[in-house]
């Protein structure tokens, strides 16, 4: 299928911070997502959190699961909307790479540790990975990636941040926040696939781990909805299960992306864009149907409030804060405990904050039980 006007196109790439000549075989953003895969904190997301611990079940989703999920729902999409699959793929697999150990309680308390030392943010983080901490080539650090997937890694930027981000790379990808235009549509198409991976695999974990009930969920609209077309159509499944969990889950993946392709088609046909350039200043066109984003709002609320802040989840988030900010004191205060690349460098807080993002979870209960003489898991 040809590439729509509007969509993002390798051979016309803003291009790298780095010069190099094309690879024979693979388009600019095929290259991307090759280099993403083979980095050293893609392999890291296995056994970095995503709702649960990585020690606490073998079949709970990681970062590395998630990404996947994220990638193929991309793709899916972008495949109908005629858009770059490869440019999707790489920002997909590439969102997370700056996520810390543990989620979001390393983050908070990453940021919490750095306020006064220009702060922590995971999708500045990601870039900061893909761009710095890298290290595989001779001729330059991070992976040196095109502009177009750089920029879809940067989801999201304070203005503050954007301008300093500016300062060093005028014109680069922290210009859209302080313009406020858009990404490419392949950025904007893998911030909703986020959103809708996480909202159904979290729905499974969930359940998975007994933290969340078939009773509960008929009170989301959203589920109850495909619950009982599946049950309708199935009755032998009424006895619940695996297979009925699944069975509802698949059908609400499927109608969100079918609402996403339907609802984003009307949009594009209504701004016309001629090119990529036009639909980035023609405002967000990727979207959900208005009746589907409150469903979908309405979803990620529950689990907010039954899974995210259920008493079991935050006991061991509130461990996992405490490994995270004794890790951070005790590297401040003896940093020749973390390896030469990360001891010797100036920036003595930054370098720290570097360090423990980039552990895994299993690693960090590691260090800090090396460290403190303390096992808290």
């Amino acid at each position: 299928m040809s590439r729509a006007p509007w969509a993002s196109d390798p051979a016309h790439s803003r291009g790298r911070r780095f010069g190099e000549p094309p690879a024979p075989t693979r388009s600019a953003f095929q290259r991307d997502r090759d280099r993403i895969v083979h980095s050293t904190a893609f392999r890291r997301l296995v056994y970095k959190t995503q709702v649960f611990l990585n020690h606490e079940g073998d079949l709970f989703r990681t970062r590395l699961t998630h990404s996947l999920e994220v990638a193929q729902l991309g793709r899916s999409i972008a495949r109908s909307l005629r858009l770059d699959e490869d440019l999707v793929e790489a920002i997909a697999l590439a969102h997370d790479l700056g996520h810390t150990p543990f989620g979001h309680a390393g983050q908070d308390v990453l940021h919490d540790c750095m306020a006064r030392h220009g702060g922590f943010e995971h999708n500045l983080q990601s870039l900061r990975v893909v761009d710095c901490l890298e290290h595989r080539y001779a001729d330059f650090d991070g992976l040196n990636l095109c502009f177009e997937t750089r920029e879809g890694v940067l989801k999201r930027c304070s203005r503050a941040q954007a301008r300093h981000i500016d300062s060093l790379e005028p014109g680069g990808v922290g210009r859209r926040f302080l313009d406020r235009t858009q990404p490419g549509l392949e950025a904007q198409l893998c911030n909703l696939a986020d959103e809708i991976a996480y909202n159904a695999h979290d729905i499974d974990d969930g359940v998975r781990s007994g933290l969340l009930t078939f009773d509960q969920l008929r009170q989301v609209p959203l589920f109850a909805r495909f619950h009982d077309a599946a049950l309708r159509e199935h009755p032998v499944l009424a006895h619940g299960g695996r297979r009925l969990l699944y069975e509802s889950i698949r059908r609400m993946l499927s109608q969100q992306v079918y609402d996403v392709i339907g609802a984003t088609a009307a949009a594009i046909e209504a701004a016309a864009p001629a090119d990529a350039a036009e639909a980035r200043r023609a405002g967000p066109l990727v979207r959900f149907s208005p009746a589907m984003r409150a469903a979908s709002t309405e979803l990620k609320r529950f689990l907010f409030r039954s899974l995210y802040r259920h008493p079991q989840v935050m006991e061991t988030t509130s461990r996992a804060r405490r490994v995270v900010r004794e890790l951070f004191d005790a590297y401040v205060a003896s940093p020749n405990e973390m390896p030469a690349d990360f001891a010797g460098s100036p920036l003595r807080h930054r370098a720290v904050c570097d360090y423990i993002a980039g552990m895994t979870d299993r690693f960090a209960i590691r260090e800090h039980e090396r460290l403190t003489g303390q096992r808290m898991f």
